[in-house]
């Protein structure tokens, strides 16, 4: 690992996902193992959430629809999600209803293990084992 004295020690990101329905985004990543750890309303209404799993957090935020509701997300974008045990979590995204993009499968590097699936607005996520 390189690093220089000038770099900074970040010890979180949290990610933070305009979505287009918050109520089945909310479905899909806790049918993927997160929890509520925030809500926020306005008027009655969900509008957003801060979802957790273990040390990691994403935001999710319902779509106002100012930019239009033909605006695509997720373009360009990839989030890798690490954890221990990725057939589990396959296990656990299938039987709350989400189709994997792909199966678990053997990776690159010694003992990864990964699969991919898509959010419900078009956000791709890569669930792997950590690398060393």
């Amino acid at each position: 690992m390189t690093t220089t004295k000038d770099t900074v020690r970040i010890t979180s990101l949290i990610p933070s996902f305009t979505v287009d329905d918050i109520h089945l985004s909310l479905a899909f990543y806790e049918g993927l193992g997160f929890e509520v750890e925030e809500r926020w309303e306005e008027k009655g209404q969900l509008s957003g959430v801060m979802l957790r799993a273990g040390d990691t957090r994403i935001g999710l935020t319902q779509d106002d629809w100012k930019k239009g509701r033909d605006r695509k997300k997720g373009a360009g974008m990839r989030v890798f999600i690490a954890t221990s045990d990725v057939d589990e979590v396959a296990r656990r995204a299938k039987t709350a209803g989400i189709t994997l993009n792909t199966e678990p499968h053997d990776t690159e590097w010694e003992g990864g293990r990964a699969f991919e699936v898509t959010d419900p607005s078009g956000f791709l996520l890569t669930i792997s084992t950590e690398m060393a």
